[in-house]
């Protein structure tokens, strides 16, 4: 994308798509109280649903209209933020076992933390496709506890979300390894 085609600058803040993530965030809550005291109801999977959708749909409005640094900082932050707050959730209800749970929110910190160092030494880790279908895993070991016809399937919840875990690691190391690379370049 050229400059000229860009609607917003890359220190931009207010932003349609940073918008759209931060309503991720603020619809995360409902969707959290909806899964404690509705459990896996149509209404309880739509507004995860939307949640999910949402998440693809800020990174379409930032390719058209310009990402920004903010967006690049916010999203992955808030992504974190709405998984593992989902996830603890089920725990909680227990739906979900917490060894995978945990192993993917100490991964998960532990990456905020090390693109934090990179970004100190200027370097930017973009995500990779494996990234993205690592949250697709992540959103569905999410989304067959609370959809009606998947939520009596234990053998399903536990085999997506150990996927879930295996592509969480899986890019842990690429992350990794593209973060030493890029600063061993400068």
């Amino acid at each position: 994308m050229t400059t000229e085609q860009r609607t917003f600058g890359e220190t931009a803040i207010a932003t349609p798509a940073n918008l759209i993530t931060i309503g991720r965030l603020v619809l995360t809550p409902v969707f959290i109280w909806m899964m404690v005291h509705w459990g896996a109801t149509w209404a309880t999977a739509g507004v995860g649903a939307v949640v999910a959708f949402s998440d693809g749909l800020d990174g379409i409005v930032a390719r058209r209209m310009g990402s920004t640094r903010s967006g690049a900082f916010l999203d992955p932050l808030i992504d974190k933020i709405v998984v593992l707050g989902c996830m603890v959730t089920l725990v909680a209800l227990h739906h979900m076992w917490w060894v995978p749970v945990a192993i993917i929110a100490a991964r998960e910190l532990w990456m905020s933390w090390y693109r934090t160092v990179a970004s100190k030494h200027g370097v930017s880790i973009p995500a990779r496709k494996t990234a993205k279908i690592k949250t697709l895993f992540q959103d569905l070991a999410i989304a067959v506890v609370v959809l009606p016809p998947t939520a009596s399937l234990g053998w399903l919840q536990v085999a997506i979300l150990w996927v879930a875990v295996v592509l969480t690691l899986w890019t842990g190391v690429e992350y990794y390894v593209d973060g030493k690379r890029a600063m061993a370049e400068q």
